[in-house]
């Protein structure tokens, strides 16, 4: 990241990896049930199983899955939520870096914006190679409605769920929806990652802030509205057919038209205040903690390698 003073050691490949990882899901723990929210309220309309299930607003939408479903439902694919992070996270975040070095041209001070978009989309892409079947559990747990005890759930656990999905629905159904994952997720990480990289290398260079907590919240705060605004879309259509049963959809371009068709074009942007609260959040609380991270694990690292 930009921002660091020449003096300092800049953070390793594998501090960035760690940090990244770990601030990320930090960030989740906080955010969670924003982020069930948001998949609820993008799923409503196609989800038979909650039909009888209104949602209305994000704090509508936590508290009625609270008095039906229980104070914990917010939290609904949280074990699945924080291995997607330890490995999406690491990878999109923690190798932006070195990706976006690999990408500049040697002799160059800077890094162009076409570059910084090409580290995006590659980490982004990567990360979501890796990391889809936590995704895939994560999204049908956030999905499923448990009205008491009554109520069959369909996975006991999280390694249930991915056993039943392998079994049920083949190898394959673990990477369900990769392709609008990785248009999703490319544009998300383009989206925070080049915007966090330019907000805070402009406040930087313009002596508007120093390399410290507000900096870091301005510039997290504006990379997580632009990817709520470009990515919403997407992200609609990603959990959409990630959640659908076999069947319904024949692929991601027929699940786009079926909502446009059946939903009009604003189907689109359900869910939006909770994606951008959740990604708001998320990237203050995700990219604050990952610039301390990142300081402290040097400074370990530095210490153990002192002689004295």
């Amino acid at each position: 990241m930009v921002g660091l003073k020449p003096s300092e050691m800049p953070p390793t490949t594998a501090v960035k990896f760690l940090g990244a990882g770990t601030a990320a899901c930090f960030a989740d723990l906080l955010t969670f049930p924003l982020d069930t929210a948001k998949v609820r309220l993008q799923i409503q309309g196609e989800n038979q199983a909650a039909g009888s299930t209104r949602y209305r607003g994000v704090l509508g939408t936590i508290l009625t899955m609270v008095r039906t479903e229980g104070p914990l439902s917010p939290y609904n694919g949280l074990v699945a939520g924080l291995q997607r992070q330890m490995s999406f996270a690491s990878i999109r975040i923690g190798l932006y870096d070195s990706v976006k070095q690999f990408y500049t041209p040697k002799g160059s001070d800077h890094s162009s914006i076409a570059t910084r978009i090409l580290a995006g989309c590659t980490t982004g892409a990567m990360a979501v190679t890796c990391a889809q079947p936590t995704d895939v559990v994560k999204v049908r747990f956030q999905a499923s409605v448990h009205l008491g005890s009554g109520s069959s759930r369909k996975y006991s656990g999280t390694m249930d769920a991915y056993r039943t999905i392998a079994r049920e629905e083949g190898i394959r159904g673990l990477w369900k929806g990769t392709l609008p994952n990785i248009t999703r997720n490319a544009i998300v990480n383009c989206a925070e990652m080049v915007t966090y990289d330019i907000i805070k290398e402009k406040l930087l260079d313009y002596h508007l802030l120093t390399d410290n907590f507000p900096c870091h919240f301005v510039s997290a705060f504006g990379a997580g509205f632009c990817a709520t605004v470009v990515a919403s879309p997407v992200d609609v259509v990603k959990t959409r057919y990630m959640n659908s049963p076999p069947g319904q959809y024949r692929s991601p371009l027929d699940c786009m038209m079926k909502m446009v068709a059946q939903e009009g074009p604003t189907a689109f942007y359900k869910g939006f205040t909770p994606s951008f609260l959740r990604l708001g959040a998320w990237n203050v609380l995700m990219f604050v903690t990952y610039e301390q991270l990142k300081r402290a694990l040097m400074k370990v690292q530095l210490l153990r390698e002192s002689p004295f």
